[in-house]
């Protein structure tokens, strides 16, 4: 279920330029990016995002931040929409790729209903600290990021939104809220979706359908355990049963999904290689890493696959074709065959815990979301980092659907919507 909402938005000719507004999602940003954007303007969506102590006198940081919305909207820096609409929203990449989605609010349901499926577990602190946050604010900050298999009424609409002919009839074409390229270098559009007849199609369309949180599962345990307190107080049914999402049909305008690499601190990708023998093929390499990722991804067509590099940037090995019968013994039981299957599956629960005999913990295997930086870890930390292809949308999707969680930071879905493009205002429901 996806029900239209009246988007708080920020008016620009009272909060300023859009680019010097918005931001990346709060969980991707550093100390030094939370100061720049803050630099940026007195109105960045970071100060309510990422509050900090003291930035409104006598207040903490969440009492801060609802006094910066009410501040905000008193003085017309954030101004909800006249009517509820969905909003399609669309992330272009200049002569590239293109991603569309609705902006909507979404129907709460826990994950053993099997219609919004999380492939992360979630950590307490992330979710008590969003859960404080929202909670004090009474607003949903900042969206969800779902996909779905579509096909229907719901994606035809998304299609049809910057056409001449959006719909089969006089007032049916959505209107263009929003047309900027912001700091990310992306075009970002907005179109709002109010007629009732096209609404009432999305609807019908979607109701039956299930979708797969891509970014956000903190953001949607919040959204469950607010939900929860408030059923708990007697407070029944209220905005506090929906929470802000985009939905994206991942067969047509979907996301780009990449993998999220991994670094070994200490450990010389000669030993890991050598050691890794003993239950993988080891193909010997010295080649810079830009020339073996092709290797990669074609060796990793037939199975599970990775990269080893050095922090001077050459490859020096690529592993694959796992012993079956090792596998099966290193691989936790009751798992099934679509987590058994994933790289990352077999990276942790296989290459790290059996053949390189290491913890798995945040000490011994950190993360990198792109290639320059792992090699950049791998150089500080004199170890390797471990390079893998990107894990399917389908493969996340039968993972999820098995009642399953993916090992921590398998895959990165992009691009993840930009933080103050809309906002969703309980009071405005």
């Amino acid at each position: 279920m996806l029900r239209p909402f009246r988007a708080l938005r920020f008016d620009e000719s009272v909060a300023g330029h859009l680019p010097a507004l918005t931001c990346p999602p709060y969980d991707v940003l550093d100390a030094d990016a939370v100061g720049a954007l803050e630099a940026s303007s007195e109105n960045n969506v970071v100060r309510l995002i990422l509050p900090r102590d003291g930035a409104v006198a006598g207040l903490d940081r969440y009492a801060g931040a609802a006094a910066t919305l009410r501040a905000w909207r008193e003085r017309g820096i954030l101004v909800p929409d006249a009517a509820p609409a969905l909003y399609v929203y669309e992330q272009a990449v200049p002569g590239g790729h293109v991603q569309r989605g609705l902006l909507g609010a979404l129907g709460l349901s826990p994950a053993e209903d099997g219609i919004v499926l999380p492939h992360e577990s979630t950590m307490a602190g992330p979710v008590s600290d969003r859960l404080a946050l929202y909670t004090a604010v009474g607003a949903d900050l900042e969206p969800i990021f779902l996909v779905y298999d579509g096909g229907g009424a719901a994606s035809r609409a998304v299609a049809a939104a910057g056409t001449v002919t959006s719909g089969n009839g006089p007032g049916r074409d959505p209107v263009l809220l929003v047309d900027q390229t912001l700091a990310d270098g992306l075009r970002h559009r907005l179109w709002a979706l109010t007629e009732p007849d096209v609404l009432g199609e999305i609807a019908a369309d979607l109701l039956p359908r299930k979708a797969l949180i891509a970014d956000g599962h903190h953001r949607y345990a919040t959204y469950l355990q607010r939900q929860g307190l408030r059923h708990a107080a007697g407070d029944g049914q209220g905005p506090w049963d929906l929470g802000l999402c985009l939905l994206v049909d991942a067969t047509t305008y979907g996301p780009q999904v990449h993998p999220i690499h991994r670094v070994l601190p200490g450990v010389p990708a000669q030993d890991l290689a050598q050691r890794a023998a003993s239950g993988m093929a080891v193909r010997p390499l010295d080649a810079p890493v830009e020339d073996a990722l092709d290797a990669l991804a074609e060796v990793g067509r037939d199975g599970p696959a990775f990269l080893l590099a050095s922090g001077t940037g050459r490859a020096s090995a690529l592993l694959s074709e796992p012993d079956p019968a090792q596998l099966a013994a290193a691989t936790p039981p009751g798992r099934s065959a679509a987590w058994a299957g994933l790289d990352v599956s077999v990276l942790h629960a296989y290459l790290v815990g059996r053949l390189w005999g290491l913890p798995d913990d945040v000490e011994h295997v950190t993360y990198e979301h792109d290639v320059r930086a792992a090699i950049g870890s791998a150089a500080r930390t004199s170890g390797t980092a471990v390079l893998l292809n990107p894990t399917p949308v389908e493969a996340v999707a039968a993972v999820a659907a098995a009642g399953e969680r993916m090992p921590r930071k398998s895959t990165l879905f992009t691009p993840k919507p930009a933080s103050g493009m809309v906002l969703r205002d309980h009071g405005d429901a």
